[in-house]
């Protein structure tokens, strides 16, 4: 008995499958039957675009604008750590020149 080879198949194959089974103008198995793959796996594919549909549409600037409200911070803590030193630094080396 010789292996099974598995396919792989791309992402833009699944979306492709999994939207024509999200319009419904053919059954679940013909669809399957029509691109070589198990009727169980378009389900899985229809449903799992389902969900995601939503983030899809999501607000994108909200999730940027945290991210860069923190990087904003931590820059500002950096600056105002190395602001610190550098005085530490300037009082200390007075001493010796």
């Amino acid at each position: 008995m010789g292996k099974t080879i598995r396919r792989k198949l791309s992402s833009a194959f699944k979306a492709k499958v999994a939207v024509e089974a999200l319009r419904e103008l053919k059954t679940v198995p013909q669809i399957a039957a029509a691109n070589g793959v198990h009727a169980s796996q378009v389900q899985k594919w229809k449903k799992e675009l389902k969900e995601k549909i939503p983030e899809i549409f999501a607000e994108k600037g909200s999730r940027k604008d945290a991210t860069k409200d923190e990087l904003i911070d931590e820059l500002y803590k950096q600056i105002g750590k190395l602001q610190v030193e550098n005085e530490w630094l300037k009082k200390n080396t007075e001493y010796f020149g």
